[in-house]
């Protein structure tokens, strides 16, 4: 049996599942891969993935959400291109929910932006980070 090991998923505290599942994949290209309601609450619980990694969001409806990840405190996602940044922050500057950004901070860490979803949390989208590039080198040694 594979057991899971290392970081696996963020959860986060939202007031519309729906909606939150509508902004994640819209910005972060995540889909549900698990749903459920809690038997006790009857509240939502949904796994996102983008499918590139073992890795999820987790988001759990409840009657009100504390944004947490609000500046500097984000949720990080890898955009294709500079472009790709460039809209998504047309996109986001249209619906009100850009933050900060788009920033070129050069290597490590790249061109990006932040924005906020729809209960306040914050979500950086970003071109050039390093990370994959790092980690594999600390991991070769």
């Amino acid at each position: 049996m594979a057991v899971d090991i290392g970081f696996t998923h963020v959860a986060l505290a939202v007031t519309n599942v729906d909606k939150s599942i509508g902004f994640y994949k819209k910005y972060a290209q995540m889909e549900p891969v698990h749903q459920r309601a809690d038997p006790e609450t009857g509240m939502r619980v949904v796994w996102l993935s983008d499918k590139t990694r073992p890795f999820v969001l987790v988001l759990i409806e409840e009657e009100t959400a504390d944004p947490i990840l609000k500046p500097i405190a984000h949720l990080g996602v890898g955009c294709p291109s500079e472009a790709d940044v460039d809209a998504f922050c047309d996109l986001a500057r249209n619906e009100g929910i850009l933050k900060m950004g788009p920033t070129r901070s050069g290597p490590p860490v790249g061109y990006w932006a932040i924005i906020s979803d729809p209960d306040g949390h914050s979500l950086e989208l970003a071109y050039g980070q390093e990370i994959g590039l790092i980690t594999q080198q600390e991991k070769d040694g």
